[in-house]
């Protein structure tokens, strides 16, 4: 899989050289490439905003370098992929957009090639947008929930673990995806370890369930699916429709 990430702050992206994601770019499943905006610009000061037009508070940033960006960006993920007719699609981190669940994740983890693209101040000039469309460019706004943040970084930073820990040989045991929370619409089931009885700091024994003991995989399913269903009840009734 192929992601470039545009932003001012390409910084804030270095976090995605640890852990399984690092390990990924290492081992040659993940081609993840940054690209600061200022660099398509023209002036001195390496401008990105404006005010916006009609007036109101803040900056936009202008379309001018996103559509420098998006062309250089492109031309060169072609070159990469060896594919003269490859098309990305493109992300917004966005608080207007479509929220970003597990679904996405999983279908996104199934593409070649991702541009996420981080706004910053109050937004990117709307026509960068219909240009992208105009082009026949797919683009996704997506939110990670109704709150607000400084820029899009963020939003990629959890974006990209989501689907890039779903691609195939991203992660050592495939299986552990399986039941995770939101993996078939509940949250996952309590998890324990050894011992299987521990004295807290509180001085209280507190014993793993007799169930996860009993080597009884039928009902240790069973149970697993209760405690699935109790626990989105209690904290998601949403996902259950109630």
């Amino acid at each position: 899989m192929r992601i470039d990430v545009i932003t001012i702050f390409p910084e804030y992206l270095h976090p995605l050289d640890l852990s399984l994601i690092g390990k990924a770019r290492r081992d040659g499943a993940l081609d993840l490439q940054l690209h600061n905006l200022r660099d398509f610009t023209h002036d001195r000061h390496r401008t990105v905003d404006d005010t916006p037009v009609g007036g109101g508070a803040g900056m936009v940033m202008k379309p001018e370098p996103w559509a420098e960006a998006f062309a250089h960006v492109i031309e060169a993920g072609r070159r990469a992929l060896g594919d003269d007719q490859a098309q990305p699609i493109v992300i917004f981190p966005n608080p207007a957009g479509e929220p970003f669940r597990q679904a996405a994740a999983q279908s996104l983890s199934g593409e070649q090639w991702l541009i996420f693209a981080c706004g910053r101040y109050e937004g990117i000039d709307e026509r960068v947008y219909e240009y992208l469309r105009d082009t026949g460019i797919e683009t996704r706004l997506h939110s990670l929930g109704d709150y607000v943040l400084n820029g899009g970084e963020v939003a990629v930073l959890a974006m990209t673990e989501a689907i890039v820990r779903l691609v195939p040989g991203v992660l050592g045991n495939p299986e552990s995806i399986v039941e995770e929370s939101h993996s078939v619409g509940l949250l996952e089931y309590p998890i324990y370890t050894k011992p299987a009885s521990w004295t807290s700091p509180d001085g209280q024994v507190r014993d793993v369930p007799e169930v996860l003991m009993s080597g009884h995989h039928g009902r240790i399913a069973q149970w697993r699916r209760e405690q699935a269903v109790q626990r989105t009840r209690e904290r998601r009734p949403d996902l259950l429709g109630e």
